[in-house]
């Protein structure tokens, strides 16, 4: 199995797990894998995450060019400008995943925060950078934001949902669907009357000081 074959059955796999997971509705979502120095696989335009498989996927270079103009006449998603800029944006994470999760797009377009309240919120999610309205599909948003994720790993895009950049699909995985569920949990605080609960800060600076002291002992081997 080549690497092209590796991400594609990646890509299938995290779009059916996604699916499952009720974090897509319809073909309301796209991946895309970096499977070389200057290639992608991305999801087609119009593309249900659970439906896909390995021969659907779409390989673009950096520039946006399609790379297997054969490849079925198949035509890349409709969000490709956004996938492009976060894979230039970070080159450190080969997984960028777009979706709607409805409760998070619930709270982004009420102009409420997302708490993330549970250990597994603030280990998986980390921070939330947010992009304000912009025309889905058009080369404004792919900037709008790939300028945030040089301050978080999950932004959320009002009135639309989410891009979510990982090392690996099960990152990915892991970042999207703790960003619904502290969405969830966010949304039920607020009906109980709570504005403010969030995960313990001091939590996650220890976690933060062990990375950066694992990532120092690694430096120095």
């Amino acid at each position: 199995m080549t690497g092209s074959d590796e991400a594609a059955a990646a890509i299938v796999r995290l779009g059916r797990r996604l699916a499952a997971a009720g974090l897509v509705v319809g073909s309301g979502g796209n991946i895309s894998l970096r499977c070389g120095a200057d290639r992608i696989l991305v999801t087609p335009s119009g593309s249900a995450l659970d439906e896909l498989a390995p021969a659907d996927l779409v390989a673009l270079d950096l520039d946006g060019s399609v790379r297997d103009a054969d490849a079925g006449g198949l035509r890349p998603s409709s969000e490709a400008h956004m996938h492009l800029a976060a894979h230039r944006a970070r080159p450190d994470t080969p997984v960028v995943v777009h979706v709607h999760p409805p409760y998070a797009n619930l709270l982004v377009a009420l102009g409420r925060p997302i708490r993330l309240i549970t250990l597994d919120h603030a280990y998986y999610v980390r921070r939330i950078a947010l992009v304000p309205f912009v025309q889905s599909g058009s080369e404004e948003l792919g900037a709008a934001a790939a300028s945030r994720l040089g301050e978080a790993d999950v932004v959320v895009l009002a009135h639309h949902g989410c891009l979510v950049v990982a090392p690996d699909v099960g990152a990915a995985y892991e970042r999207v669907a703790n960003l619904e569920a502290a969405a969830t949990a966010t949304y039920r605080a607020l009906l109980l009357g709570d504005q403010a609960t969030v995960c313990p800060p001091e939590y996650l600076a220890c976690i933060q000081a062990r990375e950066a002291a694992a990532a120092g002992d690694v430096k120095e081997t």
